[in-house]
Parts: C-alpha cells; sequence; structure tokens
C-alpha cells in the first residue's frame, strides 16, 4: 500500500511542477493543461487536471505540497487506525487541486484495498488449500513490481512522448495506455495474491 501510495503522488507532483512552471497565470477554467505550451514535449503530452484553484503557480504548489503529504501518509501512517479514510480523503483533495485526473481509479483502487489493512480475507482458507496458498501468495512482490515499473513506465511516456523507434503520436499515446492497462492488470494480480499471503500469515500466526 505505501508503494501505490508513493507512486501515485510522484504522479501528482508531476503536475504540480508543470503547472508552476506556466507561472503566476489564470487557469482560465476547472478542467486544464498541467504542461503548457512552452514545456510540452509532444502533440498528447498536456497532462490534463482538474483544479479549484484559479491560478497555475498556487496549483502547483498545492498539488506538490498535498503530494509530498501522501507520501509521509503512506510511508508512516496508512496502516493506522483511520489511516484508509485519510489515505483517501487526501487523493480525494489531490484530485481537486491539480494532481491529475487520470490516476482516480488507481488510487481509488489502492484505497479499497488499505481498508483491508489487517483484516484477512479468512475465508479463502475455506476455498483455497494450503498448497495453492502458497504458491498463488508467492508472487505479490514481483507483481506489484511490474505494474510500478509500467506505471513509472507509462508516466515517462506521457510527458516526453519517447518510445525508442516510435515517430507517430498516436502510436504513443496508445502505447502509454495499453502500458497503464497491462500494469493495472499487473496490479489487480498482486492484490490477489496479497491476500492471498496475508491469510498464510494469519495462519502461521
Amino acid at each position: 500500500m505505501s508503494t501505490l501510495g508513493v507512486l501515485f503522488a510522484i504522479s501528482g507532483m508531476n503536475h504540480g511542477l508543470f503547472e508552476s512552471l506556466q507561472g503566476n497565470a489564470p487557469t482560465g477554467g476547472l478542467f486544464v493543461h498541467s504542461i503548457g505550451p512552452r514545456n510540452q514535449m509532444w502533440a498528447y503530452g498536456t497532462e490534463d487536471a482538474f483544479t479549484l484553484i484559479p491560478n497555475f503557480l498556487l496549483t502547483g504548489i498545492t498539488a506538490i505540497a498535498v503530494s509530498l503529504t501522501i507520501v509521509v501518509w503512506s510511508l508512516r501512517f496508512v496502516h493506522r487506525k483511520h489511516g484508509s479514510s485519510i489515505f483517501l480523503l487526501l487523493f480525494v483533495v489531490l484530485l481537486l487541486v491539480g494532481g491529475g485526473v487520470a490516476q482516480v481509479v488507481f488510487f481509488t483502487l489502492a484505497w479499497a484495498v488499505s481498508t483491508r489493512i489487517n483484516k484477512p480475507l479468512t475465508g479463502l482458507k475455506t476455498f483455497l488449500p494450503a498448497r495453492s496458498r502458497d504458491v498463488l501468495g508467492r508472487p505479490w512482490p514481483w507483481l506489484l513490481a511490474s505494474f510500478t515499473l509500467l506505471g513509472l513506465i507509462a508516466l515517462e511516456i506521457a510527458i516526453t512522448g519517447y518510445v525508442p523507434g516510435m515517430h507517430d503520436p498516436k502510436q504513443v499515446l496508445y502505447t502509454c495506455w495499453s502500458l497503464l492497462g497491462i500494469g493495472l492488470g499487473f496490479l489487480l494480480l498482486a492484490i490477489a495474491s496479497g491476500f492471498v499471503h496475508d491469510v498464510d500469515l494469519n495462519v502461521a500466526g
């Protein structure tokens, strides 16, 4: 859970940084391009966002501040009482202050999983024998690492539009979204494997 919170916070900081670079200028509306024309690196590299703050500089600073708060909360406090609720609240705030809209699916999923911290799905013991749990519960770190890697690569592509040997912007865009889709698959598998792993830890305890 800490890994997911930090990863999504990095995405929020990315939006905040580019919004700050647009300076003390009005946003002109609720939906904005985080990356302005001066810093845009490719045709689709605008990094869309939503903000209630009508100023790019203030939006960017706020998004960075909230993202840093999420990093700290994810690493130190998400496992505590009401940790998952505040985790969700921080990401909702980030959504409303320019942290990006594309990660809504991911942080909502992360929050749902965080509500099961210290609450293993012991009912899985009824459906999965010990040997199956041992096999299914092992790969969660590798699955989570695969999702994280694909997420970072997709973030790089979204910003720079760079894919080796690929020059068509539409193909680059499809590649970016495909990586996110594959990454989501790895994340779902990691979550399932993690639940099984937690059951075995509970059994061992």
